[in-house]
């Protein structure tokens, strides 16, 4: 009978374990999506720093630079990196804003080509009215709506380059670092700088190959198809898609929809299946099940940032939860291993040493 009480206790002290975590998780949840407008940037400026502190550390070590001297000269290099990209994203939306009335003509054609398309297979459809839906597009609304997006995105620039100042002021290479900190430090530094590299690689062709084929706005898809290549198996298919609309409403023939097509498809898979693999392997040691479901859950909380972040963020967790008898379960789960047979892996509560 002592024995069946024990269990019992020891089940309501696993069952009361598992119930506080999730009342932590939910909790942690609503702290991160109401402290987003501050701990978006945060974070970005923490990758980032990732990204340049051995720009920076060179400087010092290498070149006998000063700490402000090799901060000053970092940067400037992340500085110029997003002045270059906003004024390439700012000259090609003008661009495309220039254009927007050909593109409406062709649309309403496209449109009246589809209506007699479909008339002609007996479906009922208005080609006046369909014509008229395209003409009442809100082309102008939706400019104005990118141009305050990319205004919220200097705004944020801004907030973030002020924290990449004071973490590459404040860094301390001789720091003695605990264990699961230099594990932290060596993955997901590896990852971003890896990672960094593929989408540069990708964004640069994507571009590349679309102002070959003479599309419009051609450099703002390789951009996004850099930041795309961030967010794990979803970003590359998008990144794909999203040149083909503006590709069927700019060309006349098909021919280079296709190619477009193939060719971007063709890089997406090259890249995403053959150098990502072997170049990265399994370092953030996370299943498929996980990174969807991460995507989902960091993008609900912050947005397209979240989404781009969810993998390293996803994989910091994995790691910390790893370090805990408690929560070792849990990390397991993450990594996709379950409890082998004969193996139970369940959460250990702590006895008294009497008992």
């Amino acid at each position: 009978m002592a024995l069946n009480v024990r269990d019992l206790a020891d089940e309501q002290a696993r069952l009361i374990t598992v119930s506080m975590i999730i009342v932590a998780a939910v909790a942690s949840a609503f702290a991160l999506a109401w402290t987003a407008p501050v701990m978006v940037p945060l974070v970005l400026a923490a990758f980032i720093y990732y990204l340049v502190s051995p720009i920076a550390d060179l400087l010092e070590s290498r070149l006998r630079f000063p700490r402000w001297a090799s901060t000053l000269v970092t940067l400037l290099l992340v500085a110029g990196g997003l002045v270059l990209i906003g004024l390439l994203v700012t000259t090609s939306a003008r661009g495309l804003a220039a254009s927007a009335d050909i593109y409406r003509e062709k649309l309403m054609a496209w449109g009246g080509r589809l209506a007699a398309f479909l008339d002609g297979r007996g479906v009922d459809i208005s080609q006046d009215a369909l014509v008229q839906s395209v003409r009442d597009l809100p082309v102008s609304r939706m400019l104005q709506t990118g141009a305050g997006t990319a205004l919220t995105l200097v705004t944020n620039g801004t907030l973030v380059l002020i924290f990449v100042i004071f973490l590459l002021l404040g860094r301390n290479r001789e720091l003695v670092k605990s264990r699961v900190f230099r594990q932290i430090d060596r993955e997901i530094r590896r990852y971003l700088v890896v990672k960094f590299a593929l989408s540069a690689v990708t964004g640069a062709l994507v571009g590349l190959i679309l102002s070959l084929f003479g599309l419009e706005i051609a450099l703002v898809f390789g951009v996004l198809a850099f930041f795309l290549n961030f967010i794990p198996n979803v970003g590359s298919i998008v990144a794909t898609l999203l040149p083909l609309p503006l590709a069927l409403v700019q060309f006349d023939t098909a021919g280079p929809v296709i190619g477009i097509f193939a060719l971007t498809l063709f890089v997406q898979f090259s890249i995403g299946n053959v150098l990502d693999p072997k170049l990265m392997g399994e370092r953030l040691d996370l299943s498929p099940v996980t990174i969807l479901a991460a995507l989902v859950f960091w993008g609900l909380l912050w947005g397209i940032v979240g989404m781009l972040l969810a993998a390293p963020l996803t994989a910091i967790l994995r790691i910390v939860l790893s370090e805990f008898q408690t929560t070792r379960a849990v990390s397991d789960l993450l990594a996709g291993r379950l409890p082998q047979a004969g193996h139970t892996t369940e959460f250990q509560t702590p006895r008294s040493p009497g008992s």
